[in-house]
């Protein structure tokens, strides 16, 4: 499977009232590892930063001004994502951007080239209800250093995010890590992962009869037999 970890940096809080995306960082995943196939770009706004903005980015209009603008790297961020499992942390706000982005090129919106959107801003409220789930929050929760995130810069936060992701979500590996193939059933489509190999350890003769010895003791403590001699026969 094929995922994207996406962050934004933006002029503003609202594309509605003219604010635009001024970076965007992806790192992809394959089969639940970083591939280092990464897509990174600084673009110019073609307008200043609000100062909280500013302020939680860094990025001045100087250094954005010699920029390309979105419409420049539209396509490649396209042919990019295109089909691919997107994870955003917040994912209503980077989607908002990227879907005014798109319309103002008069492109299909940016979640119709996706398979899918993960939300793990969600995902943390349900695992962790009541508790902070920023991504610093989420970072401490699972041990993902980010003591080098002095201000927020999107390919730095979609890494921290790509680690955050995969420590939530551990549990869906298996003991091998690696998955074989997918099938479809029913329009779901499953993972088929092979196991590692096991070992089974049958007792020795004097830890079986060590164990009997204890289930006599159960046996004269419940005057008949006990519970565990119903599992034993069965």
């Amino acid at each position: 499977m094929r995922q994207i970890v996406l962050d934004t940096e933006t002029t503003g809080l609202n594309p509605r009232t003219g604010d635009r995306v001024i970076e965007i960082g992806c790192v992809e995943l394959h089969n639940r590892m970083l591939t280092g196939n990464n897509f990174h770009r600084y673009l110019n706004p073609d307008r200043d930063s609000e100062e909280g903005a500013l302020a939680v980015h860094g990025l001045t209009t100087e250094f954005l001004r010699d920029k390309p603008r979105f419409a420049e790297i539209a396509q490649e961020l396209r042919d990019y994502v295109q089909g691919a499992e997107v994870i955003i942390h917040n994912a209503p706000f980077d989607l908002g951007f990227l879907n005014a982005e798109f319309k103002l090129l008069g492109l299909p919106t940016f979640t119709e080239h996706c398979s899918s959107v993960i939300d793990t801003l969600v995902n943390a409220k349900e695992m962790h209800p009541g508790k902070r789930n920023s991504l610093d929050a989420l970072c401490d929760r699972y041990g993902v250093s980010n003591a080098h995130r002095k201000l927020h810069g999107a390919l730095l936060d979609a890494e921290l995010l790509a680690d955050v992701y995969l420590s939530m979500t551990r549990g869906q590996n298996s003991l091998s890590m690696d998955m074989e193939e997918e099938t479809t059933s029913d329009g779901v489509m499953l993972e088929v992962v092979p196991l590692a190999d096991t070992f089974v350890l049958a007792a020795s003769a004097d830890e079986l009869a060590e164990h009997e010895g204890v289930m006599k003791g159960l046996d004269k403590a419940v005057k008949g037999e006990c519970i565990w001699r119903n599992y034993a026969s069965a």
